[in-house]
């Protein structure tokens, strides 16, 4: 029996884990294995992957077969879009035309965290945050970092990136995320719409988090990775991103796959039939999942894909 969004049966007689179903049980959901689907089960026309900790390896690298299977997906008119807390610039560098092997680049992009979605060069959607948060959220990391937290702050703009911080860690970290990231001498003269605002850890962003919870009366704050926290729009996150992209694409939920590992992945998993978990997940998006997938030291995204998409055609 083929799993479909109608009937959530696997292969092997066992109930898989809807979307529904995890919310209404919560942590203790436990999605199957990504094997009990058939391979070419799946009428695939989106495929959306979060980076860090999904599609990544784990030293932050594009794995093995991933652009063989990009001409498989493009063959098939299957769009691929990373989904991403980092910023366009930096996805575009890594995902877009590369002239000198005469490789397509991707069309689609979710960027800061879906408050940034770009079909085709346009920009799709931007949600932003109200200055007056912005300018709160910079006076509260200066009071934590002058109490010995270890905090940084990126002001994330639709044109590029913004920090006041010149310690040599926190750069480092911030450009693997922000390739446009603009050192300037204080934060708050800095000017234009602000997509969200990105707060690093050195330490513990889960155990830091608490400290930003005032700011969730009027905006959302998302622990987006062990040394990240963003406070966005509260209307706005990945889900969001992909809903406008499968609006964009005449692409339904049923024809869409979403793959995640961190709790800035949640909104993913409301809006796609074909949901998997890396299984290195954090517990919380493990019980979201449909599917758990092979980690992303194994190349898990890549591995599902492939299997979804069936025998390749010669």
């Amino acid at each position: 029996m083929i799993p479909s969004p109608a009937d959530p049966t696997t292969v092997d007689g066992t109930a898989a884990v809807t979307t529904a179903d995890a919310a209404a049980v919560g942590p203790t959901a436990t999605p199957a294995s990504w094997e009990t689907i058939p391979a070419g089960a799946a009428d695939l026309r989106l495929v959306v992957s979060d980076m860090d900790g999904s599609l990544l390896t784990p030293s932050g690298e594009i794995p093995e077969g991933f652009w063989e299977l990009m001409d498989r997906l493009r063959e098939r008119g299957v769009a691929f879009v990373p989904a991403s807390g980092r910023q366009l610039a930096t996805l575009q560098a890594t995902f877009g035309p590369d002239a000198a092997t005469g490789r397509e680049g991707v069309a689609s992009y979710i960027a800061e965290n879906g408050t940034l979605v770009v079909h085709e060069g346009e920009i799709v959607s931007t949600t932003v945050v109200a200055e007056a948060t912005a300018e709160a959220v910079l006076a509260l990391v200066r009071e934590l970092t002058a109490g010995g937290a270890a905090l940084g702050l990126v002001r994330c703009g639709i044109e590029g990136a913004f920090v006041e911080s010149t310690d040599p860690a926190f750069l480092a970290e911030a450009r693997k995320y922000y390739r446009n990231l603009t050192v300037v001498g204080d934060l708050a003269d800095v000017e234009g719409p602000v997509l969200k605002l990105a707060v690093h850890d050195a330490v513990d962003a889960e155990a830091t988090a608490p400290a930003f919870a005032r700011f969730e009366e009027t905006e959302q704050v998302v622990v987006s990775g062990q040394h990240w926290i963003d406070v966005m729009n509260q209307e706005v996150d990945k889900g969001q991103g992909v809903l406008a992209l499968q609006e964009a694409l005449g692409v339904t939920r049923a024809q869409t796959a979403v793959f995640g590992d961190y709790l800035n992945d949640t909104g993913l998993y409301a809006v796609a039939d074909w949901s998997f978990a890396m299984a290195n997940a954090h517990p919380g998006i493990l019980a979201l999942a449909r599917y758990v997938a092979p980690s992303n030291a194994e190349r898990g995204v890549v591995t599902v894909v492939e299997h979804l998409l069936g025998p390749a055609e010669h």
